[in-house]
């Protein structure tokens, strides 16, 4: 009968809606509850286990390279041309212009050249180190300290290929350092290290201000013709030592003084380090910070 019916599906649907009503003891908590140790524990792991990918690394480096000159004859040997074209043709002008002896000028300014090449492209390709990739790191979970490992190894290769060019002007000016050049190797340890941080430091505060890149491109361009480039650090006088300051000099410094026989002052030894030292403390504490969202900010 309806009536009945109506009786036995009441309770039935009382029931259900019971059982369906949540407790009072639940509470939806969308707050991270990751302490201080946790988060910086989970950054050291990822550093940890990117690093640990040295193969997977060198592979997207090496494929990077191969992408970029896809078609091309020489492929990166272009870029080496191009340099060493730029070495002769400044060397001869500006040689000129600061009257100064073309035997010693050139090896600085092929050095200053290759290397601060490596260190503008390095910085430039840091501020897209993962929104280039955004598409892999939405789709495969890898560690964030890979794809900047990837940029720095990608650029180190360019290097290894631009570094003819100093060869090249040692072999023609038979001109060589002698046995200080082994000083720039703990440098380029500094550099790789350095490297390593700042990938990851533009590469998460790019991934949330877009504003970011242009002003870190036109900072790189003032700090061009500040760093003693093309320009001799003793052309400044009384006021060389203020280069210390400049933490591109200081750092660029490290690396080409003893490839040039120069063995670098305590002051520009000292300076590098605490730039360095700084650099690594503010890149740990943004990325340890923030690391869980980059993938929700690309």
């Amino acid at each position: 009968m309806p009536g009945d019916g109506g009786s036995a599906i009441a309770p039935a649907m009382d029931a259900n809606s019971t059982h369906l009503q949540p407790s009072d003891d639940v509470v939806l908590d969308l707050s991270a509850n990751q302490s201080w140790a946790d988060r910086h524990r989970e950054a050291w792991r990822d550093v940890r286990e990117g690093l640990a990918q040295w193969r997977l690394i060198w592979t997207l480096a090496w494929l990077d390279i191969r992408l970029r000159y896809r078609g091309s004859m020489l492929g990166p040997f272009w870029l080496t041309i191009s340099t060493g074209a730029m070495v002769f043709a400044m060397g001869l002008l500006y040689s000129l212009l600061f009257k100064l002896e073309l035997r010693q000028y050139i090896p600085f300014l092929a050095l200053s050249l290759v290397l601060w090449g490596f260190l503008g492209t390095l910085v430039s390709d840091s501020c897209i180190a993962f929104t280039s990739n955004e598409g892999l790191i939405r789709s495969v979970r890898m560690p964030f300290t890979l794809y900047a490992a990837r940029i720095v190894v990608r650029n180190l290769v360019v290097l290894a290929h631009n570094a003819l060019v100093v060869v090249v002007v040692y072999l023609l000016l038979w001109s060589w350092p002698g046995g200080v050049a082994a000083l720039a190797l703990p440098g380029m340890l500094l550099w790789l290290v350095n490297a390593v941080a700042v990938s990851l430091l533009l590469g998460t505060i790019c991934t949330r201000l877009h504003d970011i890149p242009p002003i870190v491109a036109s900072v790189m361009q003032m700090a061009f013709f500040m760093s003693a480039v093309i320009w001799k650090p003793s052309q400044l006088g009384e006021l060389e030592w203020t280069l210390a300051f400049n933490p591109f000099f200081s750092l660029l410094e490290v690396v080409r003084g003893p490839l040039m026989g120069v063995v670098p002052s305590d002051l520009i030894l000292g300076s590098a380090l605490a730039y360095s030292a700084a650099l690594w403390l503010v890149t740990w504490l943004v990325f340890a910070r923030v690391r869980g969202r980059i993938a929700f900010w690309l």
